[in-house]
């Protein structure tokens, strides 16, 4: 089995597949709501791609085939993992999570992008906080007013 060993992420495709079609197929939609194209028909759409991907793939797989290694990668295995940057990163995002609803987004998303920066290795203090504070803006004015998914603003929602 060990050198069939793909046929797991076939299993996975045929799971996630009979899943979405499952939910699409048994989706509540009022005739009268909907247009042309109703709710259910991207849903059907990737369940159908989903298993179809994997009925391919497993043919391909019993036949012979065999996924190649990632020739471009340059990671030596033999180091062990880097656990600071891991954590900082992860204190960084749940810090974030727990700022985004009374600092804003904004605020909040400049810790993040800053401190990502800085948990990646960035010392540049006079430039990153900038980026960080310009990047966040625009996200949040791209989400919450071109794009109308409302964002929490905190204390700059008058502002902005």
């Amino acid at each position: 089995m060990r050198e069939h060993s793909e046929l797991g992420v076939c299993v996975l495709l045929l799971v996630l597949g009979v899943l979405v079609l499952t939910d699409a197929l048994t989706m509540d939609v009022d005739i009268t709501q909907r247009g042309p194209v109703g709710p259910k028909t991207v849903p059907v759409v990737v369940g159908i791609g989903l298993l179809v991907v994997a009925a391919l793939l497993a043919v391909d797989v019993l036949r012979g085939g065999r996924g190649e290694a990632e020739g471009g990668e340059d990671v030596d295995l033999s180091e062990p993992a880097d656990w600071r940057t891991v954590l900082l990163l992860s204190g960084i995002f749940l810090g974030a999570a727990v700022l985004i609803e009374p600092a804003g987004f904004p605020v909040a998303g400049a810790l993040l992008f800053w401190g990502a920066a800085f948990a990646l290795g960035s010392r540049r203090v006079d430039r990153d906080p900038l980026i960080a504070a310009v990047l966040s803006l625009f996200t949040y004015v791209l989400f919450d007013k071109l794009l109308g998914v409302p964002l929490p603003g905190g204390p700059l929602m008058g502002v902005l």
